[in-house]
């Protein structure tokens, strides 16, 4: 929360009164048809969340109740508000609370869903790094960073991930096997995804998810004339980069405007209409989490109330 607010208070005192005035006018003139719309898209999103993890949670055993499922997922949005990564313990909690399914297993089924979704983004980076190699490239130049090197470092983190894997696999030290001993519920619920007979299904909710967060970014664009001829593949970038500022940030907050303000000026946009577009799209998007995260918790207590 406190980097959220540093930032907002950057882009404050770094804008001048004419951009924040041009910020000001965008929100007056945006058509509000498409930030509703993209809500809509939204809620698609929120739906195949709740009803991926069912699939999960049946491999191991759990019939559990879909709204309980929706809600506990609308909890966690709002909660990751708060504290980056904070809303998948709060959702096993909840799940436990409301449908008695383990914490290590439901957190292990959360962790697995985790991993799925980081494979799913780094395909959209792949795409969009690929599509956009020379903009980039040129970029990090300006920036004096190599390219070369960041290669390197992302090589040095594959291989570090690859040891931790073969040791967890293969070692057999007593922390290890103590650890496993330990984490053998959460185990379980992380190879869920694996083992499960509805595993195509899983990952085709996990596709429709990403492709509701992308639409709803390329649909919000039509809201503001200036941003309304960006191109698709324009749009993976400011959508790449928006996902990463709202996961390294409490969902986003002042980051979020600020990324897609310094992707879009790559491609001629100028810095007070990416900052607004970045606001408009932000606002909207956390202002539906605050309301379906509220009414969820309220709503949670009165419909498991037997």
């Amino acid at each position: 929360m406190i980097i959220g607010i540093g930032i907002i208070y950057y882009q404050y005192t770094t804008l001048t009164s004419k951009e924040l005035n041009n910020i000001k006018l965008s929100f007056l003139k945006a058509d509000y048809f498409y930030i509703f719309l993209s809500l809509i898209i939204s809620l698609v999103g929120y739906w195949s969340r709740a009803y991926r993890w069912k699939f999960a949670l049946q491999h191991l055993g759990y019939q559990t109740k879909f709204h309980n499922d929706f809600m506990t997922v609308c909890v966690s949005y709002l909660v990751n508000l708060t504290f980056p990564r904070s809303g998948e313990i709060s959702r096993a909690a909840l799940l436990k609370k409301y449908e008695k399914v383990p914490f290590d297993k439901a957190l292990g089924t959360v962790v697995s869903e985790r991993l799925v979704d980081l494979l799913i983004f780094l395909l959209f980076v792949t795409i969009g790094m690929v599509s956009q190699f020379h903009t980039i490239y040129d970029f990090l130049l300006e920036k004096n960073l190599k390219f070369e090197s960041l290669l390197w470092f992302s090589f040095a983190g594959l291989v570090l991930f690859v040891v931790f894997i073969l040791v967890w696999m293969y070692a057999e030290w007593k922390i290890i096997l103590k650890l496993k001993q330990k984490l053998s519920g959460l185990i379980e619920g992380m190879l869920s995804i694996v083992r499960m007979k509805n595993k195509w299904n899983y990952l085709f909710h996990s596709f429709l998810i990403w492709c509701s967060y992308l639409i709803m970014f390329y649909v919000t664009i039509f809201a503001l004339p200036e941003t309304a001829h960006i191109s698709f593949d324009v749009v993976i970038m400011g959508f790449i980069f928006g996902t990463l500022a709202v996961g390294f940030t409490n969902g986003g907050l002042g980051a979020y405007p600020l990324a897609i303000a310094m992707i879009f000026s790559l491609y001629g946009i100028s810095n007070d209409i990416g900052v607004a577009f970045g606001w408009l799209i932000w606002t909207s998007q956390t202002l539906l989490t605050i309301l379906l995260g509220l009414l969820s918790y309220l709503l949670l207590p009165v419909l498991n109330k037997k």
